[in-house]
């Protein structure tokens, strides 16, 4: 999966095999069927790096919510980079990423990818590709960052669209916020809580961790509208990560991209666009879209709140 991690304004990216986790629920509850619009990402960035390969490329999960028949809603960093049929682009539109809206998706058509170390990572790519495409539960897409997205700042503009190539009829899809939605919230976010779903490991320490590509929910409290450690405020909003009174866990590697919902509703507030420590044990940097310029750019997609 794809992690983004604030450690003194750094942002660190882990790949680990097939799946990299990048933000995933920690403690919380198994997802249940109640968000089946929400579902996983797996992309294919031709230009990162595998260890176990002497040539370039790399894949990658997130999580994503589909707003329309069409249009998915992730975050920047999980849409940055994407390759395009194996070859890297500018940062946007590449259409080497799938998703797969099952609850637990199933990744056993692919090819392993230790068969193929050390020096036939392109033959994987294209053995991949083939895999799910054949799979009717993996759907194909086509990436765009935000238009002011930087991977070097990226909690600034961390946000993403897929639009699939073919329609999701769904009975719910994820709802847009009004603009400044979360300032209107801010003085009475001891009442309320918000949700947070997606994909991922389940716990994380410095040598270990477990869990992983399961749809999992945990209920957050809103901390501060400030960003986390001096970085994003305003545009980042810290969410909770501990159990706790009516709270159930936070985010950790899995869930970049994920929405966070102003509960009971299925309005999306923010985007999981960052952890804050290695442990997932610090809160949630969540990237928030009720701001003027992120609802301009969903619009152009044919979303509005």
């Amino acid at each position: 999966m794809r992690a983004k991690i604030l450690i003194t304004f750094v942002a660190v990216l882990a790949m680990l095999g097939w799946s990299t986790p990048a933000q995933a629920i920690v403690n919380g509850q198994p997802d249940n069927g109640e968000h089946p619009f929400v579902g996983e990402l797996l992309f294919y960035v031709p230009d990162a790096t595998d260890s176990r390969f002497t040539d370039p490329g790399a894949w990658f999960t997130c999580t994503g919510t589909l707003v329309s028949p069409t249009v998915v809603l992730t975050a920047g960093h999980c849409a940055y980079g994407i390759g395009d049929d194996g070859e890297p682009t500018t940062g946007s539109n590449g259409n080497d990423v799938w998703i797969n809206f099952s609850e637990v998706p199933d990744f056993s058509s692919l090819p392993p990818g230790a068969t193929y170390a050390p020096d036939r990572n392109e033959e994987r790519y294209t053995d991949a590709k083939a895999s799910l495409n054949a799979d009717p539960d993996w759907l194909e897409a086509t990436a765009y960052a935000h238009p002011e997205y930087n991977d070097s700042l990226f909690y600034l503009n961390d946000l993403g669209v897929l639009v699939l190539d073919d329609p999701v009829a769904s009975a719910e899809y994820g709802e847009l916020p009004e603009e400044g939605l979360l300032n209107t919230l801010e003085k009475k976010k001891s009442k309320l809580l918000f949700e947070a779903v997606g994909y991922g490991l389940e716990g994380s320490k410095l040598n270990s961790s477990f869990g992983g590509d399961t749809r999992r929910k945990a209920q957050q409290r809103l901390v501060n509208l400030k960003g986390v450690g001096g970085a994003g405020g305003g545009i980042s909003a810290k969410f909770s990560s501990n159990k706790g009174k009516n709270t159930t866990g936070g985010t950790c590697f899995g869930d970049s991209g994920g929405p966070i919902f102003l509960e009971p509703a299925n309005t999306i507030v923010a985007v999981t666009s960052y952890g804050i420590s290695p442990t997932c044990s610090d809160g949630t940097g969540g990237y928030r879209i009720d701001q003027d310029d992120d609802l301009d750019f969903l619009a152009t997609f044919g979303v509005t709140p």
